[in-house]
């Protein structure tokens, strides 16, 4: 592959919402509005950080931990969180490269406008 692909991941939980919205799910529309090359949203079973409380996954659990991730090139990534800056209740923001094995045939990065 010659593009070097990275991966961002945002981490917020459940109980985060803008307006009427879970935050995860307008991080995610956004994403796919910026043309991201992909993202998945995960429910963690544990989670734990910053605040003094364990969260587990449990039946009448109200507030479940969310890990957002985005694979593309550096530059999008970045660009795209930027364009998160309006958000509250977002938790740590990381990006680390990763090495692409495969990639679906035929797919594009279309923010670079190129093949991988």
């Amino acid at each position: 592959m010659s593009m070097q692909i990275k991966r961002l991941r945002v981490y917020t939980d459940d109980s985060a919402y803008v307006g009427n919205h879970k935050l995860h799910e307008l991080i995610a529309t956004r994403a796919r509005a910026m043309r991201m090359a992909g993202g998945t949203v995960f429910e963690a079973i544990i989670g734990f950080g910053h605040t003094p409380q364990r969260r587990r996954r449990a039946v009448l659990d109200d507030v479940q931990s969310i890990v957002i991730e985005i694979v593309d090139e550096e530059r999008m990534l970045r660009a795209f969180v930027d364009s998160l800056s309006d958000l509250e209740g977002l938790g740590p923001i990381t990006i680390e490269a990763v090495e692409v094995l495969r990639w679906p045939a035929g797919a594009t990065l279309d923010g670079l406008g190129g093949k991988v």
